[in-house]
């Protein structure tokens, strides 16, 4: 039987380490690959903005409060209009969650404190609480090697002791959809508790669901093939393409499509590319390569 133990609080770090004052200059480094390992919640504000000087503050200190587990990086947009125009901020206060170099999550205008928080300890929880790691990584060795009801038992005896544990709560997820319950991880991602439903484990299960549901429609990859050869400018066909190659196992020739769609037309169907290729990645393992690959040509698209 498994003994669980309590895990250390990390260490705290100072203001100059986690809030930083972030130019055009410094931004690939301070949130784009700094995001590669720890959250990056970044403030769009300005001088002259009256709920800027209320919103900072309190992002400020929820950061602090959060010890280590997530970073702000502060952008001026008076003084950085071309990384403001790259991602479109059309008001401010504009926040924007980065993590593994995308934008994840976000908000516009001031928010209560009790949002603010919920905000800072839902995007923390992106890289993981630490709590019952080697419980967890256990259970997840057991189910990659196929063991998915004994995987399923620690996971659901790890949440016992932490019923907010966004590893354990996916990882139960995933060993219900290797014993065929589907049903049963539906009502899960449903009763999510709120503290982890936003979660990066959590929101990997759902674009596993949304894909899973979409293969069930998906065209014959011949057909669809045929159409794009035929007309490449037919967004569409390639939108479609995209999804029934992933319905076929072909994941890297489903990202190349939609990559290669939104070079085209980053705006087609209210952004549906770039939507899709997050649901993609999110269900892949954040060290997959064609995660990593395709966020990487994505995020050259974007700050081009």
């Amino acid at each position: 039987m498994l003994e669980f133990g309590n895990t250390p609080a990390p260490a705290g770090a100072s203001a100059g380490d986690l809030i930083k004052d972030v130019t055009e200059a410094t931004f690939m480094a301070d949130v784009v690959e700094e995001s590669q390992t720890t959250p990056v919640i970044v403030d769009f504000w300005a001088p002259w903005c009256g709920p800027c000087k209320t919103l900072g503050p309190a992002l400020e200190a929820a950061v602090t409060a959060a010890g280590g587990k997530v970073k702000m990086a502060k952008v001026d947009v008076d003084q950085n209009q071309m990384i403001a125009g790259q991602l479109r901020i059309q008001s401010i206060p504009t926040v924007y969650a980065f993590w593994q170099g995308q934008p994840v999550d976000g908000f516009q205008g001031a928010l209560p404190a009790s949002e603010i928080q919920t905000f800072v300890d839902r995007v923390a929880a992106l890289a993981g609480d630490g709590g019952l790691a080697d419980a967890v990584a256990a259970a997840e060795e057991m189910l990659a090697e196929g063991a998915a009801e004994d995987a399923a038992q620690t996971f659901a005896a790890i949440l016992e002791e932490d019923p907010k544990n966004a590893a354990a709560y996916a990882g139960l997820m995933n060993a219900l959809l290797a014993l065929g319950d589907t049903a049963q991880v539906k009502a899960m991602l449903e009763a999510a508790p709120a503290e982890i439903a936003g979660t990066a484990e959590v929101e990997a299960v759902r674009a596993q669901i949304a894909l899973a549901d979409q293969a069930a429609d998906a065209g014959p990859v011949a057909e669809l093939r045929a159409a794009v050869e035929a007309d490449a400018d037919n967004l569409e066909a390639r939108f479609e393409l995209a999804k029934a190659l992933h319905a076929a196992g072909e994941v890297e020739e489903a990202v190349a499509e939609l990559l290669e769609l939104f070079r085209r037309d980053r705006e087609w169907n209210e952004g549906a590319a770039k939507a899709q290729l997050f649901t993609i990645f999110d269900a892949l393992k954040p060290q997959d390569p064609i995660a990593l690959n395709g966020r990487r040509k994505l995020s050259s698209m974007i700050f081009a």
